[in-house]
């Protein structure tokens, strides 16, 4: 196990040893090594930007994040916002402040994490930055990708009458938080929770599917909260929404760590935060058409709610009535 001291290396050899193994990709014409990475967008097509910043003891925490899963989930949150418009992921950018205690070792296992990720969406890294930390890891991400302006799905497109869907289950980030945070340690029958939450699998191919095939109104990444982010949805579209707390898909049997019962198990699902799945809204004529889309790309879609002309997002019960459920979420700044 390499010890050795990262000042030794200086910032221009820890960043050649940090991007040794990245290869030039897809619309990339200069990539790392020069003042400015340049690329070229494929023709009518237009460019999609998000950043995230992750940060050590408030995202994550080095003693439950080995350094290959947190490599791969540092684009994988970056990743979700690209396959929430519908798009099509291509160059990164990650810069990285450094504590002086973090070895080679976690940086090499980190940076092969993150190309990983990268390699199985097609992603190139094309430039970053890295700086000292007296303050634990910072790790920041600038992802950039492109799509058809007529096939690029905003917040703003719900209407009455939408159903409201998500894909695959929700909660179990929440969950696997919440074991961690009691002293459970990663086991292999909890594995698939905890995967959830130090691995999470961007939805970027149903994104993209839905999005060009022109099925969804609105779409958005579910990472605070179902209930917080269809929210926005609804604040930037002028509706409002019921979602009905027996209609989301909580873990399965595969999860058997994630089958509690009840408000606990929906309250998780509503505002737990992290799943980075999607939120989107559909006709009601899409219905079948989403469902088998979904499955061709492997996961599972289900309808959760309904648009309304209300204004307020509520979560009801089978039968229509509220539920006592604020609409929270996550907030960093709680």
């Amino acid at each position: 196990m390499s010890h050795d001291n990262i000042s030794q290396l200086g910032e221009f050899g820890l960043i050649s040893r940090l991007t040794t193994s990245v290869t030039t990709g897809q619309g990339v014409l200069t990539g790392i090594g020069d003042d400015a990475a340049i690329t070229q967008l494929s023709p009518g097509m237009q460019l999609l930007t998000s950043t995230d910043m992750l940060l050590e003891d408030v995202h994550f925490r080095k003693r439950w994040h080995d350094p290959y899963s947190l490599g791969r989930k540092s684009l994988a949150v970056n990743l979700s916002d690209i396959a929430a418009m519908g798009g099509i992921p291509r160059w990164a950018l990650l810069s990285l402040g450094i504590p002086p205690d973090l070895t080679l070792d976690f940086l090499d296992e980190f940076s092969a994490g993150f190309l990983a990720m990268a390699t199985e969406h097609g992603v190139t890294l094309i430039g970053g930055d890295t700086c000292s930390s007296k303050a634990g890891l910072t790790i920041s991400v600038t992802i950039m990708g492109e799509q058809y302006p007529q096939q690029i799905i905003r917040r703003s497109g719900a209407v009455c009458g939408d159903e409201i869907w998500c894909t695959g289950t929700l909660g179990a980030a929440a969950l696997a938080l919440q074991l961690l945070e009691g002293g459970a340690g990663r086991t292999q029958e909890n594995e698939a929770i905890m995967t959830r939450l130090l691995d999470p699998a961007p939805r970027v191919s149903v994104g993209r599917a839905l999005s060009e095939a022109g099925l969804v109104s609105a779409m958005i990444d579910i990472s605070d909260g179902i209930l917080a982010d269809f929210g926005h949805i609804a604040d930037l579209s002028g509706v409002g929404g019921q979602l009905f707390a027996e209609c989301l898909p909580l873990p399965g049997e595969q999860c058997q760590i994630g089958q509690a019962e009840g408000r606990q198990a929906r309250e998780r699902a509503l505002t737990g935060g992290e799943d980075y799945e999607l939120c989107f809204t559909a006709r009601p004529d899409n219905h079948e058409k989403i469902a088998s889309l979904a499955k061709k790309c492997g996961v599972a879609a289900t309808p959760v709610g309904i648009v309304t002309d209300s204004k307020n997002v509520v979560v009801c019960d089978s039968h229509g009535t509220p539920l006592d459920m604020s609409r929270g979420g996550f907030n960093h700044f709680s």
